[in-house]
């Protein structure tokens, strides 16, 4: 299989692009996903994982319909709605339904079942479904949601997942921070990483943005390793991305 993946040479030398045209893609016609890391049916093995990172699936799932009760374990899952209402049930007794500006964390551990619909019968489900190597094998299976307030991502990064349970966001079996800003046009702002080792993976989720030297349009992503600090500018107005710093040894 030719990679499509780019080395970035240039201001940001440790790096890898990749390209919204370039992921998986899979039409089940009541679910159509792209695949970011190999996932199901597309296997790439030059996109196998970020670090821990392994699975950054965009889903949209029509009116209706849903993933039905299907297993996990050893896995830290993280559902990030991007629109629509998402009806969440698992083995563990949890009934939820989870929404944009809404985080959702599971801890698989050893071992749950779990299923996902689209609860309304008028409108699209559009979320990320992004899983993440655990740093501890068959911990007791975990459930976590909360609700943030968007305003707080107007240019600014707002914290939505760290491995602390104190802290702002969901927590998660691992040393990982998640965060996501909405930017105005030319607003720049900095994220430094939080820890030695770790790398960030950049996903733009709507409008344009330049890091470094490098340009970025809706939908691509771009790894960045060897690096403490990472300067982000949007190019567009309502620019929104997501940031995730994950460790890069498995």
């Amino acid at each position: 299989m030719e990679n499509t993946d780019k080395i970035i040479e240039g201001a940001i030398t440790n790096s890898v692009l990749h390209k919204a045209d370039t992921r998986g893609h899979a039409n089940h016609g009541w679910l159509e996903s792209f695949h970011t890391f190999s996932f199901a049916n597309y296997h790439n093995p030059e996109r196998m994982n970020f670090g821990v990172l392994r699975v950054l699936n965009d889903d949209r799932v029509n009116q209706g319909m849903g993933f039905g009760k299907h297993p996990h374990d050893n896995m830290e899952i993280i559902s990030i709605p991007l629109e629509g209402d998402l009806e969440h049930q698992d083995s563990m007794g949890n009934t939820t339904v989870i929404k944009e500006g809404d985080i959702q964390a599971m801890s698989a551990g050893t071992g749950i079942f779990h299923s996902e619909y689209n609860k309304n019968k008028d409108q699209l489900v559009k979320f990320l479904q992004i899983w993440i190597y655990p740093n501890q094998k068959n911990v007791t299976p975990r459930y976590d949601q909360i609700t943030l307030d968007l305003k707080d991502r107007h240019n600014k990064l707002q914290q939505i997942l760290s491995p602390n349970l104190e802290d702002e966001g969901v927590w998660i079996h691992q040393d990982a921070w998640f965060h996501i800003g909405k930017f105005d046009n030319d607003f720049s702002i900095s994220y430094e990483l939080k820890k030695p080792g770790n790398g960030i993976y950049a996903f733009v989720l709507k409008g344009d943005f330049t890091i470094g030297n490098i340009v970025l349009n809706e939908r691509d992503g771009l790894g960045i390793w060897d690096t403490n600090t990472i300067k982000i500018t949007a190019n567009s107005a309502n620019a929104e991305i997501l940031l995730m710093e994950v460790p890069m040894s498995i």
